[in-house]
């Protein structure tokens, strides 16, 4: 391809998609319709909410990925390649064989990223699905007078991040935190279906860690910290970290730390157990504080 065969591609390229969205904004403007409903209607926060627009995102500029990881190898190829001929001749082989090593070096780097982008997009769908798994077993305590949000977004010290589970009820403030991770391969003497729970860290059938017992624990601490300052109640707030899919067992230990772990489908009978600590006043102030939080999604 030439230079003036490149620039013409790229004029087209364009062209058309300038030509689309004008397209596109007449034919709004001829069918002189609106929204059914107005402009200032939000609708609470669904579980996942963060992670299904991120993945939606994902989703948009997969094309483009793939367009970039295809174009770029072929772009610098494109251009070294013609300029082989331009070399004087004792040079022609050695640009030539340096275009070979860039094209596959790109080619490899290329592809690297374009599998990076897949995983990432793959991994933000899995997270997703797990907050709505979690959110499903969560569900029968509605009909016990409790109040369930999800997706709650937050703010400390200018650093945006969300709460996945926020449950309020007679018994308790709890936050809950989800980790959705694929099973796999285990160790000698492990089931590759169990984590184990021994007060301090995560035993997994391939390692230890302490992936979300930490942020489970700072999300209580500054939820804490934000009803006191927001309804004036010096209220505990309970941290859980839920493993959707996994077999977790508690090892007994003496050093524990705040955080509970469990899987999601014993949610709806642990937390109402133990005696009840918040009255229909405090739960109903907490609840509209949140749901103030929650209600942004907007058109």
């Amino acid at each position: 391809m030439t230079w003036t065969q490149g620039f013409f591609a790229i004029g087209y390229f364009i062209f058309f998609l300038l030509c689309a969205i004008a397209l596109v904004w007449w034919q709004r403007r001829q069918r002189k319709t609106r929204k059914p409903f107005g402009d200032d209607t939000r609708l609470l926060r669904t579980a996942g909410e963060t992670q299904l627009k991120i993945f939606t995102k994902f989703d948009e500029d997969f094309a483009q990925w793939l367009a970039i990881a295809a174009g770029v190898p072929a772009l610098i190829v494109g251009t070294m390649l013609p300029l082989t001929l331009k070399m004087p001749g004792i040079l022609q082989w050695a640009w030539l064989g340096l275009t070979v090593v860039v094209f596959v070096a790109s080619f490899y780097f290329a592809v690297r990223w374009f599998a990076k982008k897949t995983e990432e997009m793959s991994n933000r769908y899995l997270g997703y699905f797990g907050e709505r798994i979690v959110a499903e077993h969560l569900e029968p305590l509605k009909q016990q007078g409790w109040r369930i949000f999800h997706d709650v977004p937050c703010q400390n010290n200018g650093t945006k991040f969300n709460i996945d589970h926020i449950a309020v009820g007679p018994n308790g403030v709890f936050v809950i935190e989800t980790k959705t991770r694929r099973k796999g391969g285990a160790r000698p003497g492990f089931d590759d279906h169990k984590v184990y729970f021994d007060g301090r860290a995560l035993v997994w059938p391939w390692g230890e860690d302490n992936h979300g017992l930490e942020q489970a624990e700072r999300n209580a601490v500054w939820l804490k910290d934000t009803i006191k300052a927001e309804i004036g109640e010096n209220i505990f707030v309970t941290p859980f970290l839920t493993l959707p899919g996994w077999w977790v067992e508690n090892k007994p230990s003496r050093d524990s730390r705040l955080c509970r772990v469990v899987n999601s489908k014993v949610l709806a009978k642990f937390l109402p157990n133990g005696p009840a600590t918040l009255g229909q006043k405090q739960i109903d102030a907490l609840a509209a504080k949140l749901e103030a939080r929650c209600r942004d999604v907007e058109y």
